[in-house]
């Protein structure tokens, strides 16, 4: 089992009735009970006053700080783990949108700075799908650098958020695939209007602009 976090190897634990604990007067920690669990039949129904007046029956001199699920207790020691992960994904979201925006911006930067180019390739007979799949050759260009540059640093950061997030493996291909796929998506978007744009030239407006 695992005592105190979620985190650490699996270890062999055994109980001891509480009457044969080691007191101990120099360890205040050994003088009360820390956690009593109440183990209730499947389905079965049990609210704190009962727990109460059950713990009363035994011993009403003994006080209870508070009574919670077990649910409960394990949902209190993952609640920095799961703020850790809401923020990275937060950020995740917003480094999408950013790379989405500039992706944007430099093919239709590159279109409009090519549009001489685009205007003179159509008149020498190049047709609208072949514009369209120059400014996305182009796109997806840029997309694969950034994912050779992104994918290794991003084994790197999920090798430093595993022992931060209990559970993350970070060598896992379909996090990994998915996220190619998401940013693929998001770059065609993202150079659509730029490639729309290219493919409504006109040869003799864009050899005049030139």
């Amino acid at each position: 089992a695992r005592y105190l976090t979620l985190d650490q190897p699996d270890g062999a634990f055994f109980f001891l009735p509480e009457a044969q604990a080691d007191y101990s007067q120099t360890n205040l920690g050994s003088l009360f009970l820390h956690d009593i669990v109440i183990r209730t039949r499947p389905g079965a129904s049990l609210s704190e006053a009962q727990v109460r007046q059950a713990m009363a029956s035994v011993d009403p001199n003994l006080p209870i700080i508070s009574i919670r699920t077990l649910k409960e207790k394990v949902a209190t020691h993952l609640t920095q783990q799961r703020l850790i992960a809401r923020l990275t994904s937060l950020f995740g979201v917003l480094s999408l949108v950013l790379a989405s925006i500039g992706l944007y911006g430099v093919t239709a930067h590159n279109v409009g700075r090519r549009t001489g180019e685009i205007g003179v390739r159509i008149a020498l007979g190049a047709s609208r799908s072949d514009v369209v799949r120059l400014v996305l050759q182009g796109a997806f260009l840029l997309i694969a650098f950034g994912l050779i540059l992104g994918i290794p640093l991003s084994l790197v950061t999920s090798r430093v958020l595993s022992s931060q997030l209990y559970g993350l493996n970070p060598f896992d291909p379909v996090p990994i695939a998915i996220a190619v796929a998401v940013l693929g998506l998001f770059g065609l978007i993202a150079t659509l209007v730029p490639a729309q744009r290219a493919m409504r030239v006109d040869p003799m407006v864009a050899l005049r602009y030139e």
